[in-house]
């Protein structure tokens, strides 16, 4: 018996993200996304698992989690019945393939994988059975829900061979809520109809105890040969094809080779079903092939087969398709291209690039890791995406945040569930009350680089509504003069819908935090603030991490409205009535900002004036006292934080503290468990502003020393030790996994964004090449390229493709590595490129779009300079030399000069780096 082990890794093959990997079926958990724009969403594994679906309520193929990626027998299959050998499955699904995989090798498949943006291939050989098989999967850039597979059968014998091609993919057909309840019941509902190309099933109900419902939604598995020749008869009925006491990887149907049970017109109601279609026998020569294409679709009403037949159903509409297919994402990945000494690193960013992309599409469910939620995104989720789809997508962003901000409510919260529409909202999942004390903080964040990026300051003066439903005083009170017929947009006393200006939004989500504090005049944790695990202290929990994000906002945000005024001559600003009332020192009420207890009366006062409706009188205040106030609330928070939770243990070593428990106990320092600390509670004071320079450099010391690990990068946190009830469930989870220590991406290339920001470029860069190398080493992540949520305490690498992490990633290399960034629409270049990620002539480089203008950015080094040993010294735009606004060691360019460049060519800015 022969143990074949698992493959060294994938490597790129093109410059365009392609890869290969070797054994891929050896690697238990790998999954791979397929998705369009239409809605279609899939996943699938190098042996075909995965799962097909519309949305919560429409999978073609059954739901999947990790697990059932190697459990499930039903998956994708395409069986080759080789005569006088016996059955072959060219996904690697039959009982003695999958038994080979672990156990005798001797006879197994050979199998290799390339990939691409977006497609997947697998190549399975086998010498006893002398074929190969080639499929080809996609899902294509078309306005229709449709999965595409081509499998090209090869004779790799010295003899012909008879072969029987048999497609096999079983129906689920329902809504994910049936997997189990009702699972046999729904079944019922098939109406299952055979035609000249395939196999479709339509529910006649939509199941669902609360109301059923007449169903329109079909689900189809088409297939014809290359020449668009139609399969010869079908076997649609499971327990049919199977047979009795058969299973999906060894069906009755195939290893009899048996006559198809149906052929086209036939309709069979009230079985589970499978779009099993049969081929014609062939002959196939030494050397010879013969291909086959398969569609997966899920439409509204029966299917046209006419059409799809034509658009899809033959060789040469599967390779144009495939083609189109590779432009469109080259395209939407190509908006941000880096070049630097390492080549590797830059394949692996595209798919970085594309990740966001992905979670637009998927949202943070229907991946096979991301077995949670019913689909759609939450509110953070959705911001903290706008920061990469701002630089990939821009177009189409502006109006994205306008919408968003009407999900804000009066008392600072939000609605926690974007809807499918624009503007639509919802409370939070399965409406539960809740609210995260960090979700106020995300959308300046991201405005500000729109504005940035931009210089649209207009956009803060648009008009826009509040969103309102039972829940106010941020979800502690419900006002029960509100009825869902009320609408879900905040009136005014009269009756009519409330407006307020974008700004007018954001002062509400800044301001209203610095008044909601705890016993240690911290933000209340409220919920859970970012890591939604610490969610067990929303009594006396305290988020000092998040204090300091705020605190940042609002120094920002008064740096801001001066500039907009210096930019504009714009005097004053309108606000609601009742804001005024939290802006203190404008009016004659200023209170003890040290003082909880004033604190929190004047908010109290506050939400009592806006409970139902507001007055909708406005009020025009004086822009540089507003700023003055925002700036008076920034700096006391600063001087608190720096005073009040800056720690020092035993060892020596000093930071941040993050948080105060439920029983309001300080989090961090040294217990008697040992040291604990949180790697959240060091980014954001760093990050803001809040840390000093030596704060900075011993906070970074610190994290070195309790929270690095050498094998599995920047832990979340240390060991606290036991399960924390005061704290939240992420303690309950194994330490070193998800949200109790493991290497939690998002928070790792955050903390890496601030290092950077705060010049400690070296510091930052080791932080950054950690996510890279740990996320790259296949042999021990073992996943596609790109970067995942996490690594667990083994190394793997954990629910990839959908994760935040990806947008900040791209941001961080974007506008803090490579230094391109907006200025309230003026071009700062900035570079913070350390002398490795020079290529051998010295240069660097990245493509972007900026300004709607795309531009290639070159950095010439030739000097070889190390980072904190260069400056621009020469700017050329298109080959002619520029002038240029020195800012630190770097230079601005005017918004005019990028204006004046045409639409629609790629400029080239080109930077010459000399000795500082």
């Amino acid at each position: 018996m022969t143990q074949k082990k698992p493959t060294a890794g994938w490597t790129f093959t093109g410059k365009h993200g392609e890869f290969q990997l070797a054994n891929p079926d050896r690697s238990s958990y790998l999954y791979f996304p397929l998705v369009n724009e239409a809605g279609m969403m899939s996943s699938i594994t190098p042996t075909w698992h995965g799962d097909s679906k519309a949305d919560q309520n429409s999978f073609l193929l059954a739901p999947v989690s990790s697990e059932d990626l190697h459990n499930s027998r039903a998956a994708r299959n395409f069986w080759v019945y080789v005569d006088g050998k016996g059955a072959w499955s060219a996904a690697g699904n039959s009982a003695s393939q999958i038994a080979s995989r672990t156990g005798n090798v001797d006879e197994a498949d050979e199998v290799h994988l390339e990939a691409g943006l977006l497609w997947h291939r697998v190549t399975r050989q086998n010498k006893k059975f002398g074929i190969r098989a080639e499929a080809t999967s996609f899902v294509p850039m078309t306005d229709d829900k449709v999965e595409l597979m081509q499998v090209k059968l090869t004779n790799v014998s010295d003899e012909e061979i008879r072969v029987t091609p048999t497609a096999a993919i079983p129906f689920y057909a329902r809504s994910a809520d049936d997997i189990r309840d009702h699972r046999h019941v729904t079944s019922l509902l098939h109406r299952t109809y055979t035609m000249n190309h395939g196999v479709e099933v339509q529910p006649t109900l939509s199941f669902d105890e609360r109301g059923h419902r007449v169903n329109e939604t079909a689900y189809s598995v088409l297939g014809s040969e290359a020449d668009g020749t139609a399969p010869v008869g079908y076997f649609p009925i499971g327990e049919e094809f199977i047979g009795e006491g058969g299973s999906f990887d060894w069906p009755e149907a195939i290893v009899t080779n048996a006559e198809p049970h149906e052929t086209s017109g036939a309709e069979i109601d009230g079985y589970e079903s499978v779009g099993a279609l049969r081929f014609k026998d062939r002959i196939l020569a030494p050397g010879e092939s013969a291909s086959y294409v398969i569609a997966m679709a899920i439409t509204d009403g029966r299917v046209n087969e006419a059409r799809y037949v034509q658009d899809y159903l033959s060789a040469a509409r599967f390779e144009a398709l495939l083609e189109d297919n590779k432009q469109f994402w080259q395209a939407k990945v190509g908006t941000v291209e880096f070049h630097s000494g390492d080549s590797n690193h830059d394949e692996w960013m595209k798919w970085v690039t594309l990740q966001p992309v992905l979670r637009r599409l998927y949202g943070c469910s229907f991946l096979p890791h991301h077995d949670y939620g019913r689909g759609g995104r939450g509110w953070r989720d959705l911001w903290q995406d706008c920061l990469a789809l701002l630089i990939m997508e821009p177009k189409d962003v502006r109006n994205l945040l306008w919408n968003n901000y009407a999900g804000v409510r009066m008392d600072g919260s939000n609605a926690t569930i974007i809807g499918s529409a624009p503007g639509e909202f919802r409370a939070d999942r399965n409406n539960i009350p809740r609210v995260w004390m960090d979700h106020g903080a995300w959308p300046f964040l991201t405005t500000k680089l729109y504005l940035d990026q931009s210089g649209d300051t207009e956009f803060l003066f648009e008009q826009q509504t509040y969103f309102k439903d039972a829940f106010v005083k941020r979800a502690k009170a419900r006002d029960d003069r509100w009825t869902p017929e009320s609408g879900q947009q905040l009136k005014t006393a009269d009756g009519n819908v409330y407006t307020g200006t974008i700004l007018e939004h954001i002062l509400i989500q800044n301001v209203i935090p610095f008044y909601h504090v705890g016993a240690h005049n911290n933000i209340l944790l409220e919920g859970a603030d970012w890591n939604d695990g610490l969610d067990m202290a929303t009594k006396l929990g305290e988020s000092v991490a998040f204090t300091a994000f705020y605190a940042g906002n609002l120094k920002d945000l008064s740096d801001m409205l001066l500039q907009v005024k210096q930019m504009t001559g714009l005097s004053h600003v309108e606000i609601n009535e009742e804001m005024l009332d939290l802006l203190d020192t404008l009016t004659a009420e200023k209170i003890d900002y040290a003082s909880v207890a004033a604190k929190r009366n004047r908010l109290e006062r506050y939400y009592n004036t806006v409970l139902t409706t507001v007055s909708g009188v406005k009020v025009s205040v004086d822009i540089e006292q507003l700023a003055a106030d925002l700036m008076n609330k920034a700096d006391w928070m600063i001087s608190h934080l720096r005073q009040n939770e800056w720690i020092q243990n035993s060892e020596g070593y000093s930071w941040f503290n993050g948080y105060y428990n439920n029983d309001g106990e300080r989090v961090e320092g040294d217990t008697p468990e040992g040291v604990r600390m949180t790697l959240t509670g060091q980014v954001f004071p760093i990050m803001s502003g809040v840390a000093t320079e030596d704060q900075v450099r011993e906070t970074a010391r610190a994290v070195d020393q309790y929270l690095k690990d050498e094998k599995i990068g920047y832990r979340l946190n240390s060991r606290f030790g036991g399960i924390q009830q005061n704290l939240g469930r992420a303690f309950g989870f194994a330490f070193g996994h998800k949200e109790n220590g493991a290497m939690f991406s998002h928070m790792t290339v955050m903390y890496a964004n601030a290092l950077y920001k705060r010049g400690f470029v070296h510091e930052g860069r080791i932080v950054l090449k950690s996510v890279y190398d740990l996320s790259s080493d296949f042999e021990t992540s073992r996943i596609y390229p790109g970067i995942p949520e996490y690594i667990n305490a083994k190394g793997r690498g954990m629910y990839h493709f959908l994760t935040g992490s990806a947008s900040w990633l791209l941001l961080t290399e974007l506008t803090e590595v490579f230094g391109v960034k907006g200025k309230l629409g003026k071009l700062l270049l900035e570079p913070k490129l350390v002398v490795e990620q020079f290529d051998g002539n010295g240069e660097a480089s990245v493509e972007t779009l900026f300004a709607d203008k795309k531009l290639r950015i070159i950095y010439r080094n030739a000097g070889k300079l190390d980072y904190g040993q260069y400056r621009a010294q020469e700017v050329k735009l298109n080959g002619e030399t520029i002038s240029c606004t020195a800012a630190g060691h770097g230079c601005v360019l005017d918004r005019e000069l990028i204006d004046a460049l045409a639409d629609d060519q790629l400029h080239t800015v080109e930077v010459t780096l000399s000795a500082r």
